[in-house]
């Protein structure tokens, strides 16, 4: 296998100057520039990414924490993010925080040592004092928590709003809520857009809103508890997809007719929820998009160039499907 001293042989130039070529550090004649380049052609030359990274203090790598990686949503967050990496040259770490501080200060510490670039955040366990203190460029995707980070999220306020009014046009007239976990800025939003649709009904009670944690089994348990105090409840709007496939399972087990006598909206779009039966209503998120826009702008506040938009907040679609009835009315 070639080495730099290699490459510094056949091109007629030093050891010194093949790395202020490969690591494009100093000025170097364009002749000379192109000799180096021959020649590590010729060789098939691969530079060494582990002492290039020691010199530059770049590892051309980048980190992407969420908390939940059994959640289909961060996977094709995940997948979109790692796209974009990939086309800049950047490799993606994916880690997974069970949403806990302590694992996710831990990668941190740890990829840190590795002169990571930069961290996409899917979490919302640091504080932004704390991230401040990264010394590293960071984007939030789909949590906000500073005005001062750079955010790509959906607008879930609305989204949920959307939701509601359609389960009500749908006919229905009870309508509970099995929101996130609470303090996470996107359950309160989206419990929030619930709140500004049915907070002054007749036949609202705070108590038809439960947490179901963002998990399948707490949204299942919380729905059956539901039912039980609350029977005449005809409509579920849920805060993810995930709770949604729970809020069904629950319903089905308890014999009732979906969409018939129950209604489910859930908030995400991922392609899971096409595989149950019937297939979930939903808010969808463009999560595709959302996962390219935070790997652009990390890649770009890398690169020290002017971010146009500091905080990205991206339009939803409500997709109708089996767990709500045909359309009665328009929205």
């Amino acid at each position: 296998m070639a080495t730099i001293k290699d490459v510094s042989r056949l091109a007629g130039v030093s050891v010194a100057t093949v790395s202020r070529v490969l690591n494009q550090n100093g000025y170097v004649h364009e002749d000379t520039e192109k000799k180096v380049l021959n020649a590590i052609r010729e060789l098939n030359y691969i530079p060494n990414d582990v002492a290039r990274s020691l010199t530059k203090k770049s590892a051309k790598m980048l980190a992407l924490i969420v908390p939940d990686i059994t959640n289909p949503f961060f996977n094709e967050l995940a997948r979109a993010v790692e796209k974009v990496t990939q086309l800049y040259g950047y490799a993606t770490i994916l880690c997974n925080s069970d949403d806990t501080p302590a694992n996710e200060k831990q990668y941190i510490h740890a990829l840190k040592q590795k002169y990571i670039d930069g961290f996409i955040l899917a979490t919302n366990t640091l504080s932004p004092e704390e991230i401040k203190q990264l010394d590293v460029p960071v984007v939030m995707l789909d949590r906000t928590i500073s005005s001062t980070i750079p955010t790509v999220a959906s607008d879930n306020r609305e989204g949920a709003r959307m939701a509601v009014q359609f389960l009500l046009n749908q006919g229905c007239r009870t309508i509970a809520h099995i929101r996130g976990p609470l303090e996470l800025s996107i359950a309160d939003e989206r419990c929030q857009g619930y709140l500004d649709v049915v907070g002054q009904s007749d036949w609202f009670r705070p108590e038809l809103i439960v947490n179901g944690e963002f998990n399948l089994h707490e949204a299942a348990a919380a729905v059956h508890g539901l039912l039980e105090r609350h029977p005449n409840i005809d409509g579920i709007f849920a805060g993810n997809d995930i709770m949604a496939m729970g809020a069904l399972r629950a319903v089905q087990k308890r014999g009732i007719a979906v969409p018939d006598a129950m209604q489910i909206v859930g908030y995400d779009g991922i392609a899971l929820g096409g595989m149950v039966y019937p297939e979930l209503s939903t808010v969808a998120q463009p999560i595709y998009e959302m996962g390219l826009l935070a790997a652009r702008m990390l890649i770009k506040l890398i690169e020290k160039k002017t971010l146009d938009v500091m905080h990205y907040k991206l339009d939803v679609e409500l997709v109708h499907r089996g767990t709500t009835r045909e359309s009665t009315s328009q929205l």
